[in-house]
Protein backbone atom coordinates (compact mmCIF):
# COMPACT_ATOMS: atom_id res chain seq x y z
CA UNK A 1 0.00 0.00 0.00
CA UNK A 2 1.61 3.19 -0.85
CA UNK A 3 0.03 5.94 1.44
CA UNK A 4 -1.89 6.32 4.02
CA UNK A 5 -4.48 8.73 3.87
CA UNK A 6 -8.15 7.45 4.93
CA UNK A 7 -8.73 5.91 1.54
CA UNK A 8 -5.49 3.73 2.11
CA UNK A 9 -5.88 2.65 5.66
CA UNK A 10 -9.37 2.02 4.71
CA UNK A 11 -8.44 -0.25 1.67
CA UNK A 12 -5.85 -1.83 4.14
CA UNK A 13 -8.28 -2.74 6.70
CA UNK A 14 -10.48 -4.85 4.09
CA UNK A 15 -7.82 -6.37 2.55
CA UNK A 16 -6.30 -7.57 6.24
CA UNK A 17 -9.40 -8.51 6.85
CA UNK A 18 -9.95 -10.83 3.82
CA UNK A 19 -6.86 -12.21 4.71
CA UNK A 20 -3.59 -10.25 2.34
CA UNK A 21 -0.30 -9.54 3.83
CA UNK A 22 -0.56 -5.85 3.93
CA UNK A 23 2.14 -3.38 4.73
CA UNK A 24 1.36 0.51 4.38
CA UNK A 25 4.20 2.68 3.43
CA UNK A 26 3.41 6.71 4.22
CA UNK A 27 6.42 9.43 3.65
CA UNK A 28 4.73 11.92 6.83
CA UNK A 29 5.41 11.02 10.21
CA UNK A 30 1.36 10.63 10.41
CA UNK A 31 -1.28 8.65 8.90
CA UNK A 32 -4.05 10.76 7.10
CA UNK A 33 -3.16 12.20 4.23
CA UNK A 34 -5.17 15.30 4.06
CA UNK A 35 -7.29 14.48 6.81
CA UNK A 36 -4.45 16.71 8.61
CA UNK A 37 -4.18 17.96 12.57
CA UNK A 38 -2.35 20.98 13.52
CA UNK A 39 -1.95 21.38 17.95
CA UNK A 40 -0.52 24.59 18.90
CA UNK A 41 -0.51 25.92 22.68
CA UNK A 42 -1.08 29.20 23.17
CA UNK A 43 0.30 30.92 26.69
CA UNK A 44 -2.36 31.88 28.84
CA UNK A 45 -5.01 30.44 27.00
CA UNK A 46 -4.08 26.53 26.68
CA UNK A 47 -4.24 23.77 23.45
CA UNK A 48 -5.75 24.31 19.83
CA UNK A 49 -6.59 21.70 17.46
CA UNK A 50 -7.65 22.20 14.42
CA UNK A 51 -8.81 19.93 11.57
CA UNK A 52 -6.84 20.38 8.49
CA UNK A 53 -8.67 18.69 6.08
CA UNK A 54 -12.37 17.59 6.24
CA UNK A 55 -14.64 19.03 8.97
CA UNK A 56 -17.98 17.27 7.54
CA UNK A 57 -18.30 13.95 7.32
CA UNK A 58 -21.48 12.65 5.28
CA UNK A 59 -22.60 9.34 4.23
CA UNK A 60 -21.68 7.83 7.89
CA UNK A 61 -23.38 4.61 6.07
CA UNK A 62 -20.11 3.90 4.62
CA UNK A 63 -18.10 3.73 7.88
CA UNK A 64 -20.56 2.17 9.65
CA UNK A 65 -20.09 -0.95 7.02
CA UNK A 66 -16.57 -0.35 6.81
CA UNK A 67 -16.25 -1.38 10.83
CA UNK A 68 -19.27 -3.95 10.60
CA UNK A 69 -17.32 -6.01 8.26
CA UNK A 70 -13.80 -5.44 9.69
CA UNK A 71 -14.93 -6.13 13.25
CA UNK A 72 -17.36 -3.55 14.81
CA UNK A 73 -17.57 0.10 15.43
CA UNK A 74 -14.97 1.30 17.69
CA UNK A 75 -16.14 2.04 21.22
CA UNK A 76 -14.21 5.39 21.09
CA UNK A 77 -15.45 6.98 18.23
CA UNK A 78 -18.40 9.47 19.12
CA UNK A 79 -20.21 10.73 15.95
CA UNK A 80 -22.52 13.56 16.39
CA UNK A 81 -25.62 14.70 13.67
CA UNK A 82 -25.50 18.62 13.15
CA UNK A 83 -28.50 20.72 12.88
CA UNK A 84 -28.14 22.76 11.55
CA UNK A 85 -26.00 21.15 8.93
CA UNK A 86 -24.48 24.62 7.83
CA UNK A 87 -25.86 28.67 7.90
CA UNK A 88 -25.50 30.22 5.05
CA UNK A 89 -25.33 34.33 4.67
CA UNK A 90 -25.78 36.10 1.16
CA UNK A 91 -23.79 39.38 0.31
CA UNK A 92 -27.37 41.16 1.15
CA UNK A 93 -27.68 40.19 4.20
CA UNK A 94 -30.02 37.84 3.72
CA UNK A 95 -29.44 33.80 5.08
CA UNK A 96 -30.96 30.95 5.75
CA UNK A 97 -30.01 27.50 8.28
CA UNK A 98 -29.78 24.12 6.02
CA UNK A 99 -31.70 22.41 9.04
CA UNK A 100 -31.47 19.01 8.97
CA UNK A 101 -34.29 17.03 7.37
CA UNK A 102 -35.94 17.94 4.28
CA UNK A 103 -39.26 19.38 5.74
CA UNK A 104 -37.37 21.37 7.85
CA UNK A 105 -34.90 22.98 5.46
CA UNK A 106 -37.82 23.61 2.94
CA UNK A 107 -39.85 25.38 6.01
CA UNK A 108 -36.66 27.39 6.78
CA UNK A 109 -36.32 28.39 3.27
CA UNK A 110 -40.13 29.61 3.07
CA UNK A 111 -39.26 31.56 6.00
CA UNK A 112 -35.55 33.16 5.31
CA UNK A 113 -35.90 33.81 1.42
CA UNK A 114 -39.87 33.81 0.45
CA UNK A 115 -42.68 32.01 0.12
CA UNK A 116 -42.20 29.19 -2.46
CA UNK A 117 -38.29 29.09 -1.96
CA UNK A 118 -39.52 25.52 -0.04
CA UNK A 119 -41.01 24.29 -2.52
CA UNK A 120 -38.87 24.71 -5.61
CA UNK A 121 -36.05 22.90 -3.33
CA UNK A 122 -38.40 20.25 -2.81
CA UNK A 123 -38.73 19.76 -6.90
CA UNK A 124 -35.13 19.86 -7.20
CA UNK A 125 -34.62 17.22 -4.14
CA UNK A 126 -36.92 14.78 -6.11
CA UNK A 127 -34.93 15.22 -9.50
CA UNK A 128 -31.66 14.81 -7.14
CA UNK A 129 -33.13 11.47 -5.72
CA UNK A 130 -33.37 10.67 -8.97
CA UNK A 131 -29.99 11.11 -10.23
CA UNK A 132 -29.10 9.35 -6.34
CA UNK A 133 -30.55 6.93 -7.58
CA UNK A 134 -29.20 5.79 -10.75
CA UNK A 135 -25.91 6.80 -10.46
CA UNK A 136 -24.76 5.80 -7.04
CA UNK A 137 -24.79 1.86 -7.33
CA UNK A 138 -23.62 1.62 -11.02
CA UNK A 139 -21.01 4.77 -10.88
CA UNK A 140 -20.16 5.31 -6.91
CA UNK A 141 -20.43 2.11 -5.68
CA UNK A 142 -19.32 -0.12 -8.89
CA UNK A 143 -15.45 0.26 -10.56
CA UNK A 144 -15.58 2.17 -14.03
CA UNK A 145 -14.08 1.50 -17.32
CA UNK A 146 -13.80 4.72 -18.40
CA UNK A 147 -16.37 6.26 -21.00
CA UNK A 148 -17.63 2.73 -22.00
CA UNK A 149 -19.81 2.75 -18.76
CA UNK A 150 -21.61 5.30 -19.73
CA UNK A 151 -22.01 3.86 -23.45
CA UNK A 152 -23.37 0.62 -21.23
CA UNK A 153 -25.68 2.95 -18.96
CA UNK A 154 -27.31 3.84 -22.26
CA UNK A 155 -27.55 0.96 -23.91
CA UNK A 156 -29.05 -1.18 -20.73
CA UNK A 157 -30.92 1.67 -18.43
CA UNK A 158 -31.45 4.57 -21.10
CA UNK A 159 -34.23 5.93 -18.65
CA UNK A 160 -31.37 6.29 -15.74
CA UNK A 161 -29.03 8.42 -18.43
CA UNK A 162 -31.48 10.80 -19.32
CA UNK A 163 -32.37 11.71 -15.32
CA UNK A 164 -28.52 11.99 -15.07
CA UNK A 165 -28.43 14.45 -17.98
CA UNK A 166 -24.75 13.80 -18.50
CA UNK A 167 -25.02 17.29 -21.21
CA UNK A 168 -26.49 19.34 -18.66
CA UNK A 169 -24.05 21.66 -15.86
CA UNK A 170 -25.40 21.81 -12.55
CA UNK A 171 -25.80 25.41 -12.86
CA UNK A 172 -28.35 24.57 -15.60
CA UNK A 173 -30.29 22.14 -13.65
CA UNK A 174 -30.48 24.47 -10.75
CA UNK A 175 -31.80 27.36 -13.25
CA UNK A 176 -34.45 24.35 -13.84
CA UNK A 177 -36.05 24.04 -10.65
CA UNK A 178 -34.96 27.35 -8.94
CA UNK A 179 -36.23 30.49 -8.77
CA UNK A 180 -34.33 32.59 -5.82
CA UNK A 181 -30.64 33.22 -7.34
CA UNK A 182 -29.62 33.07 -3.86
CA UNK A 183 -31.10 29.65 -3.90
CA UNK A 184 -29.15 28.49 -7.29
CA UNK A 185 -25.79 30.02 -5.76
CA UNK A 186 -26.62 28.12 -2.52
CA UNK A 187 -26.45 24.86 -4.96
CA UNK A 188 -23.84 26.23 -7.35
CA UNK A 189 -21.48 25.44 -4.16
CA UNK A 190 -21.88 21.49 -3.91
CA UNK A 191 -19.69 22.07 -7.12
CA UNK A 192 -16.69 23.05 -5.49
CA UNK A 193 -17.19 19.55 -3.19
CA UNK A 194 -15.38 17.95 -5.84
CA UNK A 195 -13.39 20.99 -6.89
CA UNK A 196 -15.69 22.07 -10.22
CA UNK A 197 -16.33 24.85 -11.36
CA UNK A 198 -20.74 25.04 -11.17
CA UNK A 199 -21.11 26.13 -14.83
CA UNK A 200 -19.10 23.09 -16.34
CA UNK A 201 -19.36 20.59 -13.97
CA UNK A 202 -21.90 17.79 -14.47
CA UNK A 203 -26.02 17.93 -13.27
CA UNK A 204 -24.80 14.45 -11.71
CA UNK A 205 -23.51 16.26 -9.12
CA UNK A 206 -27.25 17.35 -7.74
CA UNK A 207 -26.81 14.08 -6.07
CA UNK A 208 -24.36 15.78 -3.59
CA UNK A 209 -26.41 17.72 -1.79
CA UNK A 210 -29.21 15.15 -2.07
CA UNK A 211 -26.99 13.20 0.28
CA UNK A 212 -26.37 15.47 2.60
CA UNK A 213 -29.58 15.85 3.04
CA UNK A 214 -30.60 12.40 3.24
CA UNK A 215 -27.99 11.10 5.22
CA UNK A 216 -27.14 14.42 7.78
CA UNK A 217 -24.26 15.86 8.19
CA UNK A 218 -21.83 14.47 11.24
CA UNK A 219 -18.71 15.28 13.53
CA UNK A 220 -16.47 13.38 15.32
CA UNK A 221 -16.10 14.26 19.10
CA UNK A 222 -12.52 15.80 19.09
CA UNK A 223 -12.10 16.35 15.29
CA UNK A 224 -12.32 14.51 12.18
CA UNK A 225 -8.57 13.57 12.39
CA UNK A 226 -10.19 11.00 15.03
CA UNK A 227 -11.72 9.12 12.59
CA UNK A 228 -8.51 8.33 10.62
CA UNK A 229 -6.69 6.68 13.67
CA UNK A 230 -9.78 4.70 13.75
CA UNK A 231 -9.48 3.42 10.38
CA UNK A 232 -5.46 3.26 11.02
CA UNK A 233 -6.07 1.19 14.27
CA UNK A 234 -8.53 -1.20 12.68
CA UNK A 235 -5.99 -2.14 9.65
CA UNK A 236 -3.74 -2.66 12.49
CA UNK A 237 -6.45 -4.85 14.37
CA UNK A 238 -6.59 -6.95 11.48
CA UNK A 239 -2.80 -7.69 11.01
CA UNK A 240 -1.49 -4.58 8.52
CA UNK A 241 1.86 -3.08 9.34
CA UNK A 242 1.47 0.78 8.98
CA UNK A 243 5.41 1.88 8.31
CA UNK A 244 5.91 5.90 8.65
CA UNK A 245 8.35 7.71 7.08
CA UNK A 246 8.89 5.60 4.03
CA UNK A 247 8.39 7.35 0.87
CA UNK A 248 7.76 5.04 -1.86
CA UNK A 249 10.34 6.33 -5.31
CA UNK A 250 8.96 3.74 -7.34
CA UNK A 251 6.37 0.94 -8.09
CA UNK A 252 8.26 -1.67 -9.62
CA UNK A 253 7.64 -4.06 -12.27
CA UNK A 254 8.68 -7.13 -13.94
CA UNK A 255 6.94 -9.36 -16.92
CA UNK A 256 4.70 -6.82 -17.64
CA UNK A 257 2.84 -6.49 -13.89
CA UNK A 258 3.93 -5.01 -10.41
CA UNK A 259 6.24 -7.01 -8.17
CA UNK A 260 7.06 -4.49 -5.41
CA UNK A 261 8.00 -1.16 -4.48
CA UNK A 262 10.90 0.85 -4.15
CA UNK A 263 11.85 2.49 -1.17
CA UNK A 264 13.95 6.06 -0.58
CA UNK A 265 16.48 4.88 0.94
CA UNK A 266 17.06 1.72 -1.21
CA UNK A 267 14.65 -0.93 0.68
CA UNK A 268 12.72 -2.98 -1.81
CA UNK A 269 9.44 -4.51 -0.72
CA UNK A 270 8.17 -7.27 -2.58
CA UNK A 271 4.23 -7.47 -3.26
CA UNK A 272 1.86 -9.43 -5.67
CA UNK A 273 -0.84 -6.50 -5.70
CA UNK A 274 0.20 -2.60 -5.33
CA UNK A 275 -2.49 -0.30 -4.22
CA UNK A 276 -1.65 3.19 -4.77
CA UNK A 277 -3.39 5.85 -2.54
CA UNK A 278 -1.43 8.55 -3.88
CA UNK A 279 -2.72 11.28 -5.98
CA UNK A 280 -2.54 9.51 -9.54
CA UNK A 281 -0.86 12.74 -11.69
CA UNK A 282 2.20 11.32 -9.32
CA UNK A 283 1.66 7.40 -9.70
CA UNK A 284 1.40 7.83 -13.41
CA UNK A 285 3.99 10.63 -13.76
CA UNK A 286 6.53 9.69 -11.57
CA UNK A 287 6.08 6.13 -9.47
CA UNK A 288 5.11 3.91 -12.70
CA UNK A 289 5.64 3.65 -16.40
CA UNK A 290 2.10 4.36 -17.44
CA UNK A 291 2.12 6.63 -20.48
CA UNK A 292 -1.26 6.19 -21.36
CA UNK A 293 -2.29 6.57 -18.43
CA UNK A 294 -0.63 9.89 -18.08
CA UNK A 295 -1.53 11.60 -21.21
CA UNK A 296 -5.11 11.11 -20.28
CA UNK A 297 -4.31 13.37 -16.74
CA UNK A 298 -2.77 15.65 -18.94
CA UNK A 299 -5.71 16.83 -21.09
CA UNK A 300 -8.17 16.83 -17.81
CA UNK A 301 -8.65 19.99 -15.33
CA UNK A 302 -7.21 19.63 -12.55
CA UNK A 303 -9.72 20.61 -9.21
CA UNK A 304 -9.26 23.63 -7.08
CA UNK A 305 -7.17 23.93 -4.26
CA UNK A 306 -7.46 25.78 -0.91
CA UNK A 307 -6.19 28.35 0.65
CA UNK A 308 -6.61 27.51 5.08
CA UNK A 309 -6.10 30.11 7.84
CA UNK A 310 -5.92 28.35 11.23
CA UNK A 311 -7.22 31.12 13.86
CA UNK A 312 -6.88 30.32 17.81
CA UNK A 313 -9.65 33.07 18.84
CA UNK A 314 -10.30 34.79 22.20
CA UNK A 315 -13.67 34.27 23.79
CA UNK A 316 -16.83 33.33 22.28
CA UNK A 317 -18.43 34.59 19.36
CA UNK A 318 -22.47 34.74 19.60
CA UNK A 319 -24.67 33.12 17.31
CA UNK A 320 -22.07 31.06 15.54
CA UNK A 321 -22.85 27.73 13.65
CA UNK A 322 -20.76 25.02 13.87
CA UNK A 323 -19.87 25.66 10.00
CA UNK A 324 -20.47 29.10 8.34
CA UNK A 325 -20.44 29.73 4.55
CA UNK A 326 -20.09 33.37 3.64
CA UNK A 327 -21.12 34.12 0.26
CA UNK A 328 -19.34 36.82 -2.07
CA UNK A 329 -21.75 39.10 -4.30
CA UNK A 330 -20.76 37.56 -7.40
CA UNK A 331 -19.76 34.06 -7.50
CA UNK A 332 -18.79 33.85 -11.10
CA UNK A 333 -16.18 36.12 -10.46
CA UNK A 334 -14.74 33.72 -7.79
CA UNK A 335 -14.55 30.68 -10.15
CA UNK A 336 -13.33 33.13 -13.14
CA UNK A 337 -9.93 33.91 -10.46
CA UNK A 338 -9.74 30.41 -9.24
CA UNK A 339 -10.29 28.65 -12.75
CA UNK A 340 -8.77 31.64 -14.73
CA UNK A 341 -5.55 31.40 -17.15
CA UNK A 342 -3.70 32.43 -15.29
CA UNK A 343 -5.57 31.88 -11.98
CA UNK A 344 -5.41 34.23 -9.06
CA UNK A 345 -6.38 34.41 -5.55
CA UNK A 346 -10.05 35.47 -5.22
CA UNK A 347 -10.40 39.26 -3.65
CA UNK A 348 -13.98 38.71 -2.73
CA UNK A 349 -14.07 35.23 -1.95
CA UNK A 350 -17.09 32.61 -0.43
CA UNK A 351 -15.94 31.76 3.19
CA UNK A 352 -16.28 28.78 4.86
CA UNK A 353 -15.65 29.03 8.89
CA UNK A 354 -15.73 25.92 10.73
CA UNK A 355 -15.80 26.96 14.49
CA UNK A 356 -16.63 23.35 16.51
CA UNK A 357 -18.28 23.71 19.77
CA UNK A 358 -16.24 20.84 20.94
CA UNK A 359 -14.17 21.11 24.61
CA UNK A 360 -12.05 19.14 23.02
CA UNK A 361 -10.22 21.20 20.56
CA UNK A 362 -10.67 24.22 22.15
CA UNK A 363 -9.51 26.03 25.52
CA UNK A 364 -12.83 27.02 28.03
CA UNK A 365 -14.00 30.62 26.77
CA UNK A 366 -12.25 30.34 23.90
CA UNK A 367 -12.54 29.39 19.78
CA UNK A 368 -10.53 27.27 17.27
CA UNK A 369 -11.40 28.85 13.69
CA UNK A 370 -10.72 26.84 10.97
CA UNK A 371 -11.28 29.32 7.89
CA UNK A 372 -11.73 27.66 4.24
CA UNK A 373 -11.37 29.20 0.47
CA UNK A 374 -11.56 28.45 -3.01
CA UNK A 375 -7.74 29.46 -4.16
CA UNK A 376 -5.97 27.99 -7.51
CA UNK A 377 -3.94 25.71 -7.23
CA UNK A 378 0.15 26.07 -7.01
CA UNK A 379 2.19 26.06 -9.98
CA UNK A 380 1.77 27.72 -13.41
CA UNK A 381 -0.53 28.04 -16.28
CA UNK A 382 -4.49 27.89 -16.30
CA UNK A 383 -5.88 28.01 -12.84
CA UNK A 384 -2.94 27.87 -11.27
CA UNK A 385 -1.05 30.35 -8.48
CA UNK A 386 2.77 30.79 -7.55
CA UNK A 387 1.61 30.48 -3.86
CA UNK A 388 5.62 31.09 -3.05
CA UNK A 389 5.46 34.24 -4.40
CA UNK A 390 6.73 36.63 -1.92
CA UNK A 391 4.64 37.99 1.00
CA UNK A 392 1.70 36.18 -1.16
CA UNK A 393 0.20 33.99 1.79
CA UNK A 394 0.73 36.68 4.17
CA UNK A 395 -1.66 39.68 2.17
CA UNK A 396 -3.78 37.22 1.62
CA UNK A 397 -4.56 35.74 4.98
CA UNK A 398 -4.71 39.74 6.03
CA UNK A 399 -7.44 39.86 3.13
CA UNK A 400 -9.65 36.92 4.61
CA UNK A 401 -9.37 38.74 7.85
CA UNK A 402 -10.80 42.12 6.57
CA UNK A 403 -13.69 39.49 4.90
CA UNK A 404 -15.14 38.51 7.59
CA UNK A 405 -15.15 41.36 9.08
CA UNK A 406 -16.84 43.16 6.02
CA UNK A 407 -19.36 39.89 6.37
CA UNK A 408 -20.32 40.45 10.32
CA UNK A 409 -17.45 38.25 11.92
CA UNK A 410 -14.81 40.42 13.13
CA UNK A 411 -12.78 38.63 14.69
CA UNK A 412 -9.06 39.80 13.85
CA UNK A 413 -8.74 41.93 17.18
CA UNK A 414 -9.74 38.41 18.85
CA UNK A 415 -6.83 36.10 17.60
CA UNK A 416 -3.95 34.62 19.49
CA UNK A 417 -2.40 32.71 17.14
CA UNK A 418 -3.20 31.94 13.30
CA UNK A 419 -1.86 30.23 10.61
CA UNK A 420 -2.32 29.83 6.93
CA UNK A 421 -1.36 27.13 4.91
CA UNK A 422 -1.29 27.58 1.19
CA UNK A 423 -2.31 25.11 -2.03
CA UNK A 424 1.93 24.77 -1.70
CA UNK A 425 2.15 24.12 1.84
CA UNK A 426 -0.64 21.16 0.96
CA UNK A 427 1.18 19.85 -2.27
CA UNK A 428 4.26 19.50 0.20
CA UNK A 429 2.26 17.89 3.12
CA UNK A 430 0.30 15.65 0.82
CA UNK A 431 1.70 14.80 -2.49
CA UNK A 432 -1.38 16.26 -4.35
CA UNK A 433 0.26 17.90 -7.69
CA UNK A 434 -0.48 21.72 -7.42
CA UNK A 435 -2.27 20.85 -3.97
CA UNK A 436 -5.22 20.01 -5.95
CA UNK A 437 -7.19 19.05 -3.53
CA UNK A 438 -9.51 16.36 -5.77
CA UNK A 439 -7.20 15.42 -8.07
CA UNK A 440 -8.98 16.34 -11.87
CA UNK A 441 -12.21 18.34 -11.40
CA UNK A 442 -15.58 17.27 -12.50
CA UNK A 443 -15.87 20.65 -14.88
CA UNK A 444 -17.29 18.78 -18.48
CA UNK A 445 -20.30 17.18 -19.19
CA UNK A 446 -18.92 13.42 -18.35
CA UNK A 447 -16.25 14.36 -16.59
CA UNK A 448 -17.64 13.20 -13.38
CA UNK A 449 -17.55 9.90 -14.31
CA UNK A 450 -14.06 9.78 -16.36
CA UNK A 451 -11.88 9.94 -13.26
CA UNK A 452 -8.93 7.61 -13.55
CA UNK A 453 -9.96 4.05 -12.78
CA UNK A 454 -9.16 1.87 -9.72
CA UNK A 455 -8.39 -1.27 -11.86
CA UNK A 456 -5.05 0.57 -13.50
CA UNK A 457 -3.45 -0.54 -16.78
CA UNK A 458 -0.67 -1.95 -15.42
CA UNK A 459 -1.43 -5.33 -14.43
CA UNK A 460 -1.97 -5.68 -10.34
CA UNK A 461 -1.91 -2.17 -9.50
CA UNK A 462 -4.98 -0.41 -7.93
CA UNK A 463 -5.27 3.23 -7.30
CA UNK A 464 -7.31 3.89 -4.40
CA UNK A 465 -8.18 7.69 -2.98
CA UNK A 466 -9.61 10.70 -3.54
CA UNK A 467 -7.97 11.51 -7.25
CA UNK A 468 -9.62 8.26 -8.58
CA UNK A 469 -12.56 6.74 -8.87
CA UNK A 470 -15.17 7.49 -7.66
CA UNK A 471 -13.77 10.75 -5.76
CA UNK A 472 -12.61 13.17 -3.09
CA UNK A 473 -14.41 13.35 0.17
CA UNK A 474 -14.34 11.13 2.89
CA UNK A 475 -17.66 8.77 2.11
CA UNK A 476 -16.13 8.17 -1.41
CA UNK A 477 -12.78 7.22 -0.62
CA UNK A 478 -13.85 4.61 1.99
CA UNK A 479 -16.16 3.52 -1.32
CA UNK A 480 -13.44 3.68 -3.46
CA UNK A 481 -11.47 1.37 -0.75
CA UNK A 482 -13.95 -0.88 -0.60
CA UNK A 483 -14.38 -1.13 -4.88
CA UNK A 484 -10.98 -1.95 -4.95
CA UNK A 485 -11.20 -4.73 -2.17
CA UNK A 486 -13.81 -6.59 -3.73
CA UNK A 487 -11.15 -6.00 -7.18
CA UNK A 488 -8.28 -7.42 -5.47
CA UNK A 489 -10.76 -10.33 -3.48
CA UNK A 490 -9.53 -12.87 -0.77
CA UNK A 491 -6.43 -13.89 -0.46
Amino acid sequence: MVGAGVGGLAAAARLAALGHDVTVCESAPEVGGKLGLVTTDVGGAGTFRFDTGPSLLTMPQVFRDLFAETGGWPGDLEVERLDPIARYRFADGSGFDARDGLDALCAELDRALGAGSGEDWRGFHARAERIWAASSGPFLESPLDGPRTLARLAVRHPRDLAVIAPGRSLRALGRTHLRDPRLRTFLDRYATYTGSDPRRAPAALAAVPYAEQAFGGWYVRGGLTRLGDAVRDRAVERGAAVRLGSRVTRITTAAGRVDGVLLDGGERLAADVVVANADAAQVYGSLVHAPSAARRLARATPSLSGFVLLLAVAGRTPGIAHHNVLFPADYDAEMDAVFGDPGRPPYDATLYASVPDDPAVRPDGHEAWFVLVNAPRHGSGPGAVDWRAPGLAASYADRLLDLLAERGLPVRERVLWAQAMTPADLEERTGAVGGAIYGTSSNGVAAAFLRPVNRSPVPGLFLVGGSSHPGGGLPLVALSARIVAGLVGPA
